[in-house]
C-alpha cells in the first residue's frame, strides 16, 4: 500500500508519515519544504497544494492521501483570513479532485474539535467548509473519507505555534510562564505520537466515511498544566494571568449542538502527561541552549 501525506513536514503530518512507514506504508511526504526528519524509505516532493497539476502527479498510484496541509494556527488564520481559506478550502479541494482522478482508496482529512464550538473563528470556518465538501466528494463521486477531529496536540518536533512548546520555553528562558486568560479553560491534550499511531489506525474498514475524533484521556485544567511544569522546575517559575477577551478559544468544552457526530478512537496504550512533558522540557532545554551558543 501506498500513502501520500500532504504537509508531511510539519508537526503533525511528520509524526503520521512515521507511523505509515512503521506500518509498512510505501510513505510519499508533499510540503512545500524538506523535511528535516526525513525518513529511510521516505519519499519527498517538493510542492504547493494550490499546484493542481504537482498535485495530481504526486497522487498517481496512492492508495491512500492524507491532508494535512494549510494553515494551521488559529491565531495565523485569524490574522490572514484570505491566506487561509485559500490553503485550507481551495487546497484541499484540489487534493480532492486529485483522488477523485486517481481513484484514491480513502482521504483521510485533518480537521478539528472546534468545528463543534462557536470559537475559532476564520480558522474554524475553513475547516468546517472541508468538512462539507468531502462529503460532497462521496456523495457525488463516491470518494471514500475519513475525517479527523484533533484536540490540542504536543511532543517532540513541535514548533512555535505549539502552545505547550511556547510555555516550556518560556518556563525555561524566563523563569515564567504567561496565560491570557484564568487558566480555568478544560483541555484534552494529546501526545503527537498517540495521536499520529490513531491516524493510522482509522484507516481499518470501520472507520471509512467516518468523523473520528482523537483527543487525549487526561482532561486536565491549563492552569493545573502551568502548575505541574513549575514543579517540574523545582517550583521557581512564575506563573502570570493576563486579562482577555478573545472569543478564538473555547473554555471547559468546545461542543455545541451539532448533529453530526464523531466517534472516538481509542489508543490501546498511551504516553502519560507528565512523562510526556519530561520529554518536551528536554527537547526544548536542549534546543534553547543551543540557540544561544
Amino acid at each position: 500500500m501506498k500513502a501520500i501525506v500532504f504537509g508531511g513536514s510539519g508537526f503533525l503530518g511528520g509524526h503520521v508519515a512515521d507511523a505509515l512507514t512503521q506500518a509498512s506504508y510505501e510513505t510519499v511526504i508533499f510540503d512545500i519544504r524538506e523535511s528535516p526528519h526525513l525518513q529511510t524509505g521516505q519519499l519527498m516532493i517538493l510542492g504547493n497544494i494550490l499546484d493542481k497539476k504537482a498535485v495530481e502527479k504526486a497522487v498517481v498510484g496512492c492508495d491512500v492521501v492524507y491532508n494535512f496541509a494549510g494553515v494551521a494556527d488559529i491565531q495565523e488564520a485569524y490574522n490572514k483570513p484570505i491566506e487561509a481559506v485559500e490553503n485550507n478550502i481551495l487546497g484541499n479541494t484540489i487534493v480532492l479532485e486529485a483522488c477523485r482522478l486517481n481513484k484514491v482508496k480513502r482521504f483521510v482529512f485533518a480537521s478539528t474539535i472546534y468545528v463543534y464550538s462557536g470559537a475559532g473563528a476564520f480558522y474554524r470556518s475553513s475547516k468546517h467548509a472541508c468538512e462539507l465538501i468531502i462529503e460532497n466528494y462521496n456523495e457525488v463521486f463516491g470518494l471514500p473519507y475519513t475525517i479527523l477531529r484533533y484536540s490540542s496536540l504536543y511532543g517532540p518536533r513541535a514548533g512555535e505555534g505549539n502552545w505547550i512548546y511556547q510555555t516550556l520555553k518560556q518556563a525555561i528562558t524566563e523563569g515564567k510562564i504567561t496565560r491570557y486568560g484564568n487558566g480555568e479553560e478544560i483541555r484534552e491534550y494529546i501526545h503527537v505520537e498517540d495521536a499520529a499511531r490513531c491516524s493510522v489506525k482509522v484507516l481499518a474498514k470501520e472507520f471509512e466515511n467516518q468523523y473520528v475524533i482523537i483527543a487525549g484521556q487526561q482532561p486536565i485544567k491549563v492552569k493545573d498544566l502551568m502548575i505541574m511544569i513549575r514543579e517540574m522546575l523545582g517550583n521557581k517559575i512564575e506563573l502570570e494571568f493576563l486579562p482577555t477577551d478573545s472569543s478564538l478559544h473555547y473554555e471547559i468544552t468546545p461542543y455545541t449542538f451539532n448533529p453530526k457526530i464523531a466517534r472516538r478512537v481509542i489508543s490501546d496504550s498511551y504516553l502519560d502527561m507528565g512523562q510526556g512533558l519530561l520529554q518536551c522540557l528536554e527537547e526544548v532545554y536542549k534546543k534553547s541552549h543551543l540557540e544561544k551558543e
